[in-house]
């Protein structure tokens, strides 16, 4: 099966499958992405189930204005910025995820992020933490989204991969239970390191703000050059924890 191109509406996330679903619902794995292959990139559930650490906090710290968490999962930074007062909504796919981010003390939205949002083209910050610049499998049509979405001048954040990769595969969640596993259905991912990031990036037109590496985590900060060419007029309201579509 090729990859499709053009991406313009998000295909099935690792979200929206039912081994994932039951892994923030228990906050534990363990749980895995699996390619054809059989090659296993282990999830890290038990700490997007927790509360944000000190990498989390110092990324947080960088925030500008509103902030949109895309791909927010359990919710631990919605629910840490939401604490300090910060005006912020996570969005993802999967329902178990809104439902934790809810209960956790944020607010969050159910819906791809490449339909329809709330605010669009007026965000300070967006957030693409844990490997989120691979949604969609495409991270040119992702960042280019992200553009949608910020205000002019706006930032966007993306932890990136330890290491120098540029890859797009067909993947499923598994979980392994005592030699069993479950598997989700297929969907298209990416792998991106810092540097093909900011060679996509310069390609697209935007700033480099910041590059760091935090344990073996890394983060790249880009910000916007241009006004947003999708705007939402200033009365918009987010539709947030039960109002979310069904």
């Amino acid at each position: 099966m090729s990859r499709p191109t053009g991406v313009t509406v998000a295909p099935p996330a690792w979200a929206a499958c039912d081994p994932y679903a039951v892994a923030l619902r228990t906050g534990r794995g363990p749980l895995f992405l699996r390619r054809a292959d059989g090659w296993l990139l282990p999830l890290e559930v038990e700490r997007w189930c927790a509360g944000a650490d000190a990498v989390d906090r110092a990324v947080l710290d960088r925030c500008e204005g509103a902030v949109l968490d895309v791909g927010c999962g359990p919710g631990r930074l919605v629910a840490e910025l939401a604490a300090r007062g910060r005006t912020v909504l996570g969005v993802d796919v999967s329902e178990a995820a809104v439902t934790r981010t809810v209960t956790v003390g944020g607010q969050a939205l159910r819906r791809s992020v490449f339909d329809p949002l709330p605010g669009e083209g007026r965000w300070g910050t967006v957030l693409l933490m844990d490997g989120n610049i691979g949604i969609g499998g495409d991270p040119g049509a992702l960042v280019h989204r992200m553009g949608q979405l910020l205000r002019a001048g706006g930032l966007l954040i993306v932890e990136t991969a330890p290491q120098d990769l540029d890859e797009r595969a067909e993947v499923q969640v598994v979980d392994i239970d005592h030699g069993r596993a479950r598997r989700g259905e297929p969907f298209w991912w990416a792998r991106v390191g810092t540097p093909a990031l900011l060679r996509l990036a310069d390609r697209a037109g935007w700033r480099t703000d910041a590059q760091w590496t935090a344990g073996e985590r890394r983060f790249v900060a880009l910000r916007t050059c241009t006004a947003s060419t999708s705007a939402e007029p200033p009365k918009s309201r987010a539709v947030i924890s039960s109002q979310r579509p069904r």
